[in-house]
């Protein structure tokens, strides 16, 4: 399956599977109405959570009442979704290759996966366990760069992106419009992560999938350049506690028929 995986989520997310789950935010409570409402999610209803990673949205979708399915194709990332998750079904899978019946799925759900394989022929696939009128939404937490010091941090972390998909290049976008979708609506969230910076700022970095992937020096290199950042900024030096501020994307779409 390794083929089907990008190789900085294949490398970044294998050893990375601690700090993702230490750093990464969660998602506003705005959050916990869209999926009942826009996506109508309940307990008469089966979502799929594509992308799973270690379950962060996972929790999300649980509390609707849904079966959850849970679909992730980096072994150490499904074995921490599994740990905090024993009741969901927990399988291994890609979005070209889901392990289930045609039709058989009310929602699909990309919480933080969608750029990692956006394409048409991902949506197809998504489309064939879809039951008609099913639902696929997209999510994402993204850092809110209308706060003056974000674009900087962002700044050491896009330097070394490479060839990673993400979101903020909206790349992900053309594999859209799809023959057997409706149109992507839009809703945002603002919220923030509030902790201690070691998490939120430097755990959230570690994180990202091609920082992981770095040799060792490479790293201790971008924890400087973070610590030079914090140190240099008002609202982060010598605080114990910050917060970071987000919006979270919200996007739909209804299959056709």
């Amino acid at each position: 399956m390794r083929e089907h995986i990008h190789h900085a989520a294949a490398d970044g997310y294998k050893t990375g599977a601690d700090t993702y789950v230490r750093g990464r935010p969660d998602y506003p409570p705005q959050v916990a109405d869209w999926l009942t409402g826009t996506l109508g999610l309940n307990d008469d209803k089966t979502v799929i959570d594509l992308g799973a990673g270690t379950g962060k949205f996972t929790g999300r979708l649980v509390a609707t009442g849904a079966q959850v399915i849970a679909v992730e194709p980096v072994p150490q990332m499904l074995d921490k979704l599994s740990a905090a998750f024993p009741d969901v079904l927990a399988v291994s899978g890609t979005a070209t290759d889901l392990p289930l019946p045609n039709a058989s799925v009310d929602v699909v759900i990309c919480a933080q996966a969608f750029h990692w394989f956006a394409s048409p022929e991902a949506l197809s696939e998504i489309a064939r366990v879809l039951k008609p009128g099913g639902k696929l939404g997209l999510v994402w937490n993204l850092r809110d760069t209308r706060v003056s010091w974000v674009p900087k941090l962002d700044a050491i972390v896009n330097a070394l992106e490479g060839d990673t998909p993400r979101y903020y290049t909206g790349a992900w976008r053309l594999a859209f419009p799809h023959k057997a979708f409706g149109p992507l609506q839009a809703q945002h969230f603002g919220h923030g992560h509030t902790g201690s910076p070691e998490d939120v700022i430097f755990n959230r970095v570690r994180s990202t999938s091609f920082i992981a992937a770095l040799p060792q020096a490479q790293r201790d290199k971008v924890d400087a350049q973070i610590r030079a950042l914090v140190e240099g900024e008002p609202a982060l030096r010598g605080k114990d506690v910050i917060t970071v501020p987000y919006v979270t994307a919200a996007f739909v779409a209804v299959k056709s028929g």
